[in-house]
Parts: structure tokens; sequence; C-alpha cells
């Protein structure tokens, strides 16, 4: 897929065409040790520049755990206006249970996560079930290198599917980094339960859940004037274009290995659905 973007230096370059920056965290700021340099010195200068800074996640864990990671890795919370991560829109979503996909889905929950961490589901009126023969849905908040292989589920999922268990995602990332390299992230579960005929609801990037909530945060600005930076055009750069937003790809992120074949395109590897193109480019977060 090839189109016609500009690619830019440093966001000094186009502070004038936005308000309000909503960032990507891993990738964008860090790849997991520390934050990098230009990324802390960009988001100081943003701040200076009387910019509003939200880091907008997938991460299936609530703000306060992220914020906490962030600041260990050398970005404090001071540093930036909020986070919100899919997270925490769904432990949002399933206090209020207010609004759909959080509306009818029982009490009774069969809880996948990373580490065994029931954050996410801390405070609410839901009954954690071990035995999925019990459960009313699904939520799938992580998932352990070692059964990230999504056929790991295809004896339970098989079961969950024929009882029509709902499954709800709060992290619709297909791949993440594991200690051989990428493997399969919680997306490519729900997508696998999808394929065994499953109903799946995502609240993540690109699905319009957790824009709206950026929206909301940030007190309903006009989306043409806030920014989405981020590493991916499938999560970062479609959704924000969809919720009518400006969008960056940073170059150095999950499509490193895709040909740049001179300014202004993008060539994709493997072929898929229409993505829209982002507005610009760079290779790294820089002012």
């Amino acid at each position: 897929m090839t189109a016609d973007i500009i690619d830019i230096e440093g966001l000094g370059t186009i502070a004038g065409r936005f308000d309000h920056v909503l960032l990507d965290q891993w990738g964008t700021l860090h790849k997991g040790q520390a934050v990098f340099p230009q990324a802390r010195d960009c988001v100081a200068r943003l701040r200076q520049a009387g910019k509003r800074i939200l880091v907008l996640s997938n991460s299936g864990k609530r703000a306060g755990s992220n914020a906490a990671r962030l600041a260990s890795l050398g970005l404090s919370p001071e540093a930036y206006d909020g986070i919100l991560t899919s997270g925490e829109v769904t432990w949002q979503g399933l206090k209020a249970r207010a609004q759909e996909p959080f509306i009818g889905l029982g009490q009774s929950c069969f809880l996948i996560a990373r580490g065994g961490d029931k954050a996410i589901v801390d405070g609410l009126d839901l009954d954690l079930v071990t035995d999925i023969g019990k459960a009313d849905f699904i939520l799938l908040a992580g998932l352990d290198d070692s059964v990230a292989e999504p056929e790991y589920w295809r004896a339970c999922l098989t079961g969950a599917v024929a009882r029509c268990l709902p499954m709800l995602c709060a992290n619709p990332d297909l791949a993440m980094f594991g200690a051989t390299g990428l493997i399969p992230a919680p997306g490519a579960l729900a997508r696998f339960y999808a394929t065994l005929g499953g109903r799946v609801t995502y609240v993540g990037k690109p699905h319009a859940p957790i824009f709206a909530a950026a929206l909301e945060r940030l007190g309903q600005p006009a989306p043409a004037r806030v920014l989405m930076i981020g590493d991916s055009l499938d999560h970062d750069v479609a959704g924000a274009a969809r919720a009518g937003m400006l969008t960056l790809l940073l170059r150095s992120g999950v499509h490193r290995n895709e040909t740049r074949t001179g300014p202004g395109e993008l060539v994709r590897g493997p072929p898929v659905a229409a993505v829209p193109m982002p507005h610009w480019t760079m290779d790294h977060l820089a002012w």
C-alpha cells in the first residue's frame, strides 16, 4: 500500500496544527526499558508550547499501574496531563454498565490476565470464576508468554462458543514482545475466538470507545485539533483517523521493517484491509 505522506523531523514544524496530543506508549515513549531521551524532551517542549498531552495505551492494566511504570522508566505523571488505557476504559465501563458493550454481560466473569493481575476487576460487582463453564462472559485483559499461542486455548474456548459466551477484549494488540521476540497478544486470541464463532467486542485502539473516552477527558475538543502519535498504522493511525483526528506515524516502531521508498512514501509488506495513511511521519518522537 503506498500513499503520499509528509515526512518531518520534529513536532515543532507542525505545532500550530494541533492543541492536544495523544501519545502511544510502547514504541513511542519507550520499548520496555527507559523512556527515550528525545521523547522525554519532546513531551516537555509540548507542555511548554501549551499543548495538552494524554498517553493512550492498549494496555489491559489500569491507568494507575501504567503511570507508575512510566515513572519508573523516567517520565513522571507531572510531565503529562493523564493516561488512558483500554484497561481503564473497560473498568469504567463495567462499573457504570451504562452503554454498550458493557450492558447485559452478567456478573460471573472468566478473567484472562497477565501474571494473574486482577486490578481490572478490583472494586467491581463481579463474581470471578475459574471454571469457564460457570461464566457469563470472558474478560481478556492480558496474556502470559507461556500461554500466548491461541491454539493453547482451543478446547477451553470451543466450549465457551458452544455456550455463546461473549468476550470483552481489553487489549486489541495482535502482537507483543516476549522473551523470544514477537508473540501473539490478546487481540490475536480474541480474533481466534471470533474464528471459532465467538462474539467479541474490543475496548482499545483502533476501536471507537477509547478515542471517545480520550475526547471526553480532554473536554470534547474538535477532533481535528487533536494529534495522535504512534507506531502502528492498524491501531494508532486507523483509530484516530476514523475519529476525525490528525495522525503521525513513527517509522521506528512496529513498521520499521517495511519499505520506505522515499520522502512521502510508505509501502506496507503484507496486504491488509484498507487502512488510512497518516498525515505525517517521522523516525522517532522528537521536537
